[in-house]
């Protein structure tokens, strides 16, 4: 697999974004004015928190965005000097002629420990001015109340299955794969709403055969059917 279908398929702007409606309607205000406070994504994997985070920078600074934005895994670099210094550091410098601010996005910010968490409220109080930061987690009740407070929340939810249904069969026809009708059942039933791991179950079997079936699904998943589930 020479490129995540993921990649490749992901929405380049907040109005490309499928599902999670009332969040999309939000973001979209925040891109038309080209400016937004700190802001926390919350929700399951794969409902679209990264994805979110990098069309809104897009929408707010153009394509250039990348050379006004931060991305961090706060799972791969949870402790206090990963924020004192990578972070602090990014904030510091003044954002991009032409803009007013930059932006610091942190996946999996439920991952930073408490004094890492700590520093970081700091760092957004002291740069507010001149940075924003985008905050995604899984659970919000691992982020401390002072960062909380400082953000405006959004709530991620799993996507309905006539939604990981649409964006599967979008992304076969793209990708010139054959895909059984049985086959995306088969998909949006292991997805349970994660359309990364949807689309990912889509790469991974057709990388094998791209006349994708029912069962290669199941076998390439290592998930039972439901019929067989019954039985017990």
């Amino acid at each position: 697999m020479s490129e995540l279908w993921v990649e490749r398929h992901r929405p380049r702007t907040v109005g490309d974004i499928k599902g999670q409606r009332a969040v999309v309607e939000r973001l979209r205000a925040y891109a038309q004015k080209r400016t937004f406070p700190h802001l926390l994504f919350a929700g399951p994997p794969g409902t679209g928190k990264t994805t979110a985070a990098i069309a809104l920078a897009r929408d707010v600074f153009g394509e250039g965005y990348r050379t006004n934005m931060l991305e961090m895994n706060a799972s791969d670099e949870r402790k206090l000097e990963s924020i004192r210094t990578k972070v602090k550091s990014f904030a510091r410098t003044a954002p991009v002629p032409g803009t007013t601010f930059k932006v610091i996005f942190l996946d999996e910010a439920d991952a930073l420990t408490p004094d890492a968490q700590g520093a970081l409220r700091r760092i957004m109080e002291q740069y507010a001015e001149t940075c924003r930061f985008i905050l995604s987690c899984n659970y919000s009740s691992k982020i401390i109340e002072p960062i909380q407070s400082r953000c405006a929340v959004f709530r991620f939810r799993p996507l309905a299955a006539d939604q990981v249904r649409e964006m599967i069969v979008n992304v076969a026809s793209g990708e010139n794969i054959e895909l059984h009708p049985e086959a995306a059942d088969a998909i949006v039933h292991v997805s349970l709403g994660d359309l990364r791991k949807a689309i990912t179950s889509l790469q991974v079997a057709a990388s094998l055969d791209t006349n994708v079936t029912r069962e290669l699904i199941y076998e390439t998943t290592a998930t039972a059917p439901p019929e067989e589930l019954h039985g017990y």
